[in-house]
């Protein structure tokens, strides 16, 4: 098993959602350090209630340790709801009415202009995709058959796990976007997905890529780990 220098870990985060209680519990216990690299794999906003607490979080995070930020389809959706009106009815039926509801003051309605230039500069900060020696980190999905900086970025944000298929690049892809109702991540050897539905009472997923540990947490204060347990 390939191991990072000095003990530093490479971990990766499915979609967050908004679920604050459940993240600010998941890196308490995984406690990523300075060495480390932590990649959020994207969809950290809507459908959950606090999705301004997350970005909070995520921000504070990157003077915590190598924080990679995937741009998730639905940071996609919340960036074109900003730069035009006709984009905020899709937004809205994606979730965002729970993100701009997290913005609001009390008493006030939910509006875009809530929303800080921080979050929005840290949401526009967002990558495509994030590559290792040994892994792919991707929101959705990529083609199996061209390197990264020539895919399609919709089909990185979009695509589904079901369309997974082994990169030509021999590397192991780590994704999110497709909800996993079983509350547990899916590996078929090539791929790993870790969205595993924190938003609709399922859970959380951080895996350590090289040692295959993972740790989940929930919005309800509960905590679980495992082990990716290697594919057939």
């Amino acid at each position: 098993m390939h191991m990072r220098p000095g003990g530093a870990r490479l971990l990766a985060i499915g979609d967050i959602h908004g679920c604050h209680t459940a993240l600010s519990a998941l890196l308490d216990a995984v406690a990523p350090r300075l060495e480390d690299t932590v990649v959020v794999l994207g969809d950290f906003v809507d459908t959950g209630p606090d999705s301004r607490r997350v970005i909070d979080r995520l921000i504070a995070l990157k003077s915590q340790t190598n924080l990679v930020a995937l741009l998730g389809n639905h940071e996609e959706l919340m960036l074109a709801a900003r730069d035009g009106f006709s984009a905020v009815g899709t937004w809205m039926n994606f979730g965002g009415d729970r993100t701009l509801a997290s913005y609001a003051p009390p008493g006030g309605g939910n509006d875009l202009r809530a929303v800080p230039v921080a979050h929005w500069q840290f949401v526009a900060s967002c990558v495509d995709f994030f590559e290792t020696e040994q892994h792919i980190f991707v929101h959705g999905m990529c083609a199996p058959d061209r390197p990264l900086v020539e895919q399609d970025p919709k089909a990185l944000r979009w695509a589904l796990f079901e369309t997974a298929a082994p990169h030509v690049s021999g590397k192991i892809i780590v994704c999110g976007h497709t909800r996993q109702r079983s509350g547990l991540p899916v590996d078929r050897g090539f791929a790993v997905c870790l969205d595993t539905n924190a938003s609709d009472g399922g859970w959380l997923s951080c895996l350590d890529v090289e040692t295959r540990k993972v740790w989940q947490t929930n919005e309800v204060g509960q905590q679980r780990t495992s082990t990716l347990s290697i594919p057939a």
